[in-house]
C-alpha cells in the first residue's frame, strides 16, 4: 500500500492523529508524512477535517432533512451549474448527484422543521431548473460517517444456562 493511501485510511477514521503518531504507525519519517498531507490538501484530495457531534446529547434543537430534487439539466453544464447554485446556500450540508428516480439528494440543517420547509419553498423549489422536491426529515441518527451514536451496552446480568 502506498504511503498516501495508508495516511488517508487512518485520517478518515481519526483526523486528530498527529503526524508523529502517523509516522510511528506507518513506520515512516514524520517529515514525509507532513509533506504528503500538505500535498494531498493542495491537490484537493483532503478537502477538510470534521468533528462529528451528537447534537441530541447537547440538547440542541437542530433538524436534518434529506431532500430529493428533480431538475432539468442545463445545456453544456449538465447538472454542475445547478449543484453549484444549491450548495452555496448556508443551510445545505451536502449535495449528491444520484441515479434513479431523482437527480440530487440535498442534505439540509435548520433550527426547526419550519426553517427547513421555508428553505425548500423559498430558496430551493423556486430555482428555475427545479422540477420537484420531496423532503424527508431525519428523526434519529444511529450511525454517521461510520461512527455509532449510541453504543450498545452489554447486558451486565449474569448468564444462567441450564
Amino acid at each position: 500500500m502506498d504511503l498516501n493511501r495508508a495516511i488517508l485510511d487512518i485520517l478518515e477514521k481519526n483526523s486528530r492523529i498527529t503526524p508523529a503518531e502517523l509516522a510511528v504507525r506507518l513506520d515512516a519519517d514524520e517529515a514525509d508524512i507532513v509533506n504528503a498531507i500538505a500535498k494531498m490538501e493542495d491537490d484537493g484530495i483532503i478537502c477538510g477535517y470534521l468533528s462529528l457531534i451528537n447534537h441530541e446529547k447537547l440538547g440542541d434543537d437542530k433538524v436534518t432533512a434529506l431532500i430529493e430534487v428533480r431538475v432539468t439539466p442545463q445545456k453544456g453544464d449538465g447538472f454542475d451549474s445547478i449543484a453549484k447554485k444549491i450548495y452555496r446556500y448556508d443551510e445545505v450540508q451536502a449535495v449528491y448527484l444520484m441515479s434513479g428516480g431523482f437527480d440530487f439528494t440535498v442534505i439540509v440543517e435548520g433550527k426547526s422543521m419550519r426553517d427547513v420547509a421555508m428553505f425548500v419553498s423559498g430558496k430551493l423549489a423556486v430555482l428555475d431548473q427545479v422540477l420537484s422536491t420531496a423532503t424527508h426529515f431525519v428523526l434519529r441518527r444511529y450511525k454517521d460517517h461510520g461512527i455509532e451514536f449510541e453504543k450498545r451496552k452489554e447486558d451486565e446480568r449474569m448468564r444462567i444456562t441450564p
